[in-house]
């Protein structure tokens, strides 16, 4: 309808266009909002208020024209002028009446649309170190980068989802080193395990798994190992210096091949379990793209190559900088260390370049919140680039804070105490993990209740929608048991007879679906439309109390049963588009 509407004020304006009052080949497109005061009609433009200076006329005058020039439709009743020139449009009963059938027609299409056809986005979401097993902070992205990819395919984007495997740098040489320690354990040796090592019960999981396949093989002396070693921080040392002493140990000691093999024992058996979590949360990708695969094919070389030929690179302490401050950064990065290695920066560079030179519209990443001052350097090396650096949008989501009877629930990743996204599926399911992670705007604080995610009360908003698609099942059912015909081709014709109070807020729910999967997919906000979905199974179960569906008034009883089924649509389709089900008894 709002669409409609729309279509019908850019006509009007392209006939005041005629008059010499405004320029035709710039007219805007007109605002139309929903009212939020139903004496103020359905719907409201500003339109004339915002191109009376333009026309030069008064705002009121230019409203006039508009209505005047407005074509005829049986969408509308009524329109009015208010206030100094508010378009106000007052939408016909019939035609909300008319949208039950069109939405039993279009099914699981109802709400979808071309709006982005032949545009590629590209959505870049979770991107976890293959470290650990995602945990809760990691499962919000999860949920919120999916949620998002699948409301702008909703709306004809081409959409591509990816997910960055960091399957180099440092912190995965910590996970090989911390492997292979634990396997030195295992084999008998005794050492103290560094204070910046992975302490995860998963470590000695593949430590184990390494030493059942190879014995003592990869076994060396604990005391050669340690000899020269610089102290940890427990021992007044520096732990940074420490493991990187030992990671610098590990492949002298058991050689490049054999470092080599623990290394992609940690990142595959990680990366299998991460594959496996995302698909079980209903989290699929095109494409897992590795980060060593930008050293190999010399992106990384090539992105830095470009921005020293732009004049964006500088040499210092033996290091190689970019200039990033020059393009609003804080200050300037190192691109490679002295001792020649690359940074993370280069990599990401690399790859932020190649995702533009892949044509993509749009690029969209989510990142956690504390990523945050990492995206105007990322911009920046995109302006220096040469590229467009707009193109390139990061959604900064906040971290996930579980709460179980009414305490919080501490973790830390790097000491392996954290709740796994497999241990909160497996206790509050996966329905209400995907709905509560996006019910609130992804730089907000999330407060996870998982007492109020298992709960089945009206006060759980997961259960709520649920139970009113559910409800609906459950009349359709009861309807068959006693003999009664529901035909759901049938009752279109009697769809005036749908005149309580309740009936006309479920008509005009209804029309407002299209409209927020559109909006939620532009603004990358699917909190509008889990509170959507919210609003409506507040409607349909404020129906139930009040009516009864299964009634002797044939006419009438169809009539109800046309529009319940609209809402039962409705709501299976919001569900699937959040990653949710429909069930059909509860």
């Amino acid at each position: 309808m709002k669409r409609q509407i729309q279509d019908l004020l850019t006509t009007a304006l392209r006939h005041v266009a005629t008059e010499g009052l405004l320029a035709a080949d710039d007219l805007p497109t007109p605002q139309v909002e929903r009212t939020k005061d139903p004496s103020h009609g359905d719907f409201a433009t500003n339109v004339a208020l915002t191109l009376a200076k333009t026309a030069r006329q008064r705002p009121r005058e230019l409203a006039e024209r508009l209505v005047a020039a407005l074509p005829s439709t049986p969408l509308i009743e009524r329109v009015e002028i208010a206030g100094p020139g508010f378009v106000n449009f007052f939408i016909a009963p019939a035609a909300y009446r008319a949208l039950v059938p069109q939405i039993l027609h279009a099914g699981p299409n109802y709400g979808r649309s071309q709006l982005g056809a032949g545009q590629r986005v590209q959505v870049e979401f979770v991107s976890a170190n293959p470290t650990g097993p995602l945990h809760v902070g990691h499962g919000r992205g999860a949920a919120y980068g999916a949620v998002v990819a699948d409301l702008l395919a909703a709306v004809g984007y081409d959409v591509h989802r990816e997910y960055y495997v960091n399957d180099a740098g440092r912190q995965m040489d910590i996970l090989a080193t911390s492997i292979w320690l634990r396997y030195l354990e295992l084999c008998g040796e005794a050492l103290d395990f560094p204070s910046n090592g992975y302490k995860g019960d998963y470590v000695w999981d593949i430590a184990a798994a390494l030493h059942r396949e190879h014995g003592d093989d990869y076994r060396y002396d604990a005391t050669e190992l340690l000899r020269g070693i610089p102290a940890d921080e427990p021992a007044g040392g520096d732990k940074e210096a420490h493991i990187d002493a030992l990671i610098a140990r590990a492949k002298q000691a058991i050689g490049d091949n054999r470092y080599r093999f623990v290394f992609e024992l940690g990142l595959n058996t990680i990366l299998d379990d991460i594959r496996s979590d995302l698909a079980q949360f209903g989290v699929e990708y095109q494409e897992w793209y590795s980060e060593r695969t930008l050293t190999e094919s010399g992106a990384v070389t090539k992105a830095i190559t470009r921005l020293r030929d732009a004049g964006h690179v500088y040499e210092r302490d033996g290091a190689q900088w970019f200039r990033s401050s020059a393009f609003g950064d804080e200050k300037d990065r190192v691109l490679v260390r002295e001792n020649g290695q690359t940074t993370y920066f280069a990599s990401d560079i690399a790859y932020h370049m190649d995702k533009l030179e892949r044509g993509f519209a749009r690029v969209i990443d989510v990142w956690g919140a504390d990523h945050h001052g990492y995206v105007p350097r990322v911009k920046a090396a995109l302006t220096a680039l040469g590229d467009d650096a707009s193109r390139l949008d990061v959604l900064l989501v906040q971290f996930a804070i579980l709460y179980r009877h009414g305490e919080k629930v501490q973790m830390s990743t790097r000491s392996g105490e954290f709740v796994t996204l497999r241990e909160l599926r497996r206790e509050v399911g996966r329905d209400a993990a995907r709905f509560f992670y996006v019910m609130r705007r992804c730089e907000q604080h999330l407060d996870f209740d998982l007492d109020l995610a298992r709960s089945q009360s009206a006060d759980n908003p997961v259960y709520y929608v649920q139970y009113a698609h559910a409800r609906i099942c459950s009349v359709l059912r009861q309807g068959a048991e006693r003999g009664i015909p529901l035909d759901p081709t049938r009752g279109e014709e009697h769809l005036e007879r749908l005149v309580e109070t309740q009936e006309q807020a479920l008509l005009r729910s209804l029309p407002r679906y299209p409209e927020v999967v559109e909006g939620a997919a532009i603004a990358a906000e699917p909190h509008q439309l889990t509170q959507y979905l919210r609003d409506l199974a507040n409607d349909f179960h404020t129906y139930y109390n009040a009516h009864q569906f299964l009634i002797d008034d044939a006419a009438l009883r169809d009539a109800r049963i046309k529009l319940i089924l609209a809402v039962r649509q409705v709501l299976r389709n919001g569900l699937a588009l959040v990653g949710v089900s429909a069930p059909e008894a509860m």
